[in-house]
């Protein structure tokens, strides 16, 4: 799939134009937060979950941590939004050329404004699914706040579980 390749170019190209330090890691397929940390060797709290919505029509990208999920109530409350809807697989495909699950915390390289959850930043160092479900970086959280330019942090999370 091209779109995928290019949003990975992308990723690599921004974070070696600004000599970051990464780790590129190249694996099986993976689709849930738990089976990324796992195959990453990484805590589940340092994956950047990035998630698609509509806020109010038009696209945005909310990104939390791994074991958390977005609370839309708090997060509609935060930034005044009236109507926030998680977009359909279709749609993102439509809008992105990825798939669920493969979407990275970049909304700058798909022309996204992206709103990042501050526990998220409260890791040394993060991980996401650059582009594919079989590629992931990770990456400084300081290095990343800083290539990747979110409209807004905020705090509108909810654990995903009562023991995360």
């Amino acid at each position: 799939m091209q779109q995928t390749s290019d949003v990975f170019r992308q990723i690599i190209k921004l974070l070696e134009e600004n000599k970051v330090e990464y780790d590129l890691i190249v694996h099986q397929p993976v689709y849930t937060s738990q089976d990324a940390a796992r195959i990453r060797d990484t805590n589940i709290h340092q994956g950047a979950k990035a998630i698609i919505f509509t806020a109010d029509q038009k696209p945005i990208l909310i990104v939390v941590p791994g074991d958390y999920r977005i609370d839309t109530k708090k997060f509609k409350k935060e930034y005044q939004i009236r109507d926030l809807q998680m977009m359909k697989p279709e749609e993102i495909k439509e809008l992105t050329g990825l798939e669920i699950g493969a979407i990275p915390p970049f909304g700058n390289v798909m022309g996204l404004p992206m709103y990042v959850d501050q526990e998220l930043l409260k890791n040394d160092w993060i991980s996401f699914n650059a582009g594919a479900h079989t590629q992931s970086v990770k990456m400084k959280a300081r290095d990343f706040i800083h290539l990747a330019k979110p409209h807004a942090t905020g705090n509108f999370n909810v654990p995903d579980s009562p023991t995360a």
